[in-house]
């Protein structure tokens, strides 16, 4: 196996894919290799986030965020019609079911405006039934261009497509990185060179900046959410995307409904600290990843400012019947019986030394290679329009 590449991605989730695959569209001479830890793609955020295509709604206006999803989600649409991917533009209603929710929906509702997110419209307490029988809400927003797809088979296409372009390009997984020189990487499959190397590192990002001498004010550290999912007899109780008005302290959407692909209903995620980077279980724990993020002043400042909404999430995480009542502000009939646990995520959320989570995209350079430090929601949307900016760097 040949170890010299023309531009190496470390990472092969959805944002180093869409990166990979963009600059073998533009350089398709240029030899590109994938390096991927574990023995698949797509095996942590990107297999197990809520599979939905954002609209750009709620970001603050001119952010990387809300320029990148807006055009991420139409080259998105775009690119599954072409390649025959499943997806589905459903729609969302986002919903308000007290009058403090009603003031940060309308807040939301003029960002869309800003973003110029398409034929967006407030929906009354009757129209939210005509659209959505079991939900109740005083106000909502219907958002028609939301929609939801399989993250993993836009990541194994594009896989599919770089190959294509240039079978000297290759997909190397089980490929641990252990320490960068340059423009060299030392792994646990040997030795491997590029003239540029990008990191699309997730969960990692920050320990890969930190092995390229790339010093920044921010840490990642993870943030586990739990997704129930409805049952068969109650899964025909929700036809679109359902999202609550979010809490605008914090960048998660709430605990929401999510038609899936495949015809299951999901509800989740909540968003609760998790003791380990890649743990899915609620007693998931690695000592160096509680011991780096419980050691960092912003962990501590961050628990100490938001210590009431912390403890709440913790109840929801062991609490079906918590998780259940959160579910019952928007749909009044939903019982515990309803809903079956599914599955967990993590969240890579940058978070700063005063303990602010990084909101928006960030991406450094530093002497030639790229490390996208913070890619959160709704960077799986915006996949093909970050590795623009990627590849406009390069």
């Amino acid at each position: 196996m040949s170890n010299k590449f023309d531009f190496i991605v470390v990472g092969g989730g959805i944002v180093g894919l869409a990166t990979a695959y963009k600059l073998q569209l533009k350089f398709p001479k240029k030899t590109i290799g994938i390096l991927e830890k574990e023995s698949k793609i797509g095996k942590h955020q990107t297999g197990r986030n809520s599979g939905v295509i954002h609209s750009g709604i709620y970001y603050t206006p001119n952010s990387y965020k809300a320029r990148n999803c807006k055009n991420g989600r139409e080259q998105l649409v775009a690119f599954a019609k072409e390649n025959k991917i499943k997806h589905q533009t459903c729609g969302k209603i986002i919903v308000a079911t007290t009058a403090s929710e009603v003031e940060v929906l309308e807040s939301i509702y003029k960002k869309g405006l800003q973003n110029k997110t398409p034929n967006i419209r407030f929906l009354s307490p009757d129209e939210i039934k005509e659209k959505e029988p079991y939900i109740v809400g005083l106000k909502a927003i219907w958002v028609p261009t939301a929609g939801i797809i399989d993250y993993v088979s836009v990541s194994q296409k594009f896989v599919e497509l770089i190959i294509n372009i240039n079978q000297k390009s290759k997909l190397i997984t089980s490929c641990e990185v252990q320490k960068i020189e340059h423009q060299k990487l030392k792994t646990s499959k040997g030795d491997f060179y590029a003239h540029k190397i990008i990191f699309c590192a997730g969960l990692y990002s920050d320990r890969m900046a930190k092995k390229d001498s790339v010093k920044t004010d921010m840490k990642i550290v993870g943030f586990r959410g739990d997704y129930y999912r409805l049952t068969d007899a109650a899964k025909h109780k929700i036809k679109n995307l359902v999202y609550p008005v979010p809490d605008p302290k914090f960048p998660f959407l709430g605990v929401h409904f999510t038609p899936m692909i495949d015809g299951s209903v999901e509800c989740g995620p909540n968003a609760v600290f998790s003791f380990k980077r890649e743990g899915y279980k609620t007693t998931s724990f690695s000592f160096r990843d509680s011991f780096e993020a419980l050691t960092y002043n912003g962990t501590w400042k961050l628990f100490a400012r938001h210590w009431r909404k912390g403890i709440e999430e913790y109840k929801r995480a062991f609490s079906k019947r918590l998780f259940v009542k959160e579910l019952h502000k928007m749909m009044p009939s939903i019982t515990m019986n309803d809903v079956v646990f599914a599955r967990s995520g993590v969240r890579a959320q940058a978070l700063d030394s005063n303990g602010n989570l990084v909101d928006d995209f960030k991406i450094e350079d530093r002497d030639g290679n790229i490390h996208v430090l913070n890619a959160p929601s709704p960077a799986a949307t915006s996949c093909l329009a970050i590795a623009d900016e990627i590849v406009n760097r390069i």
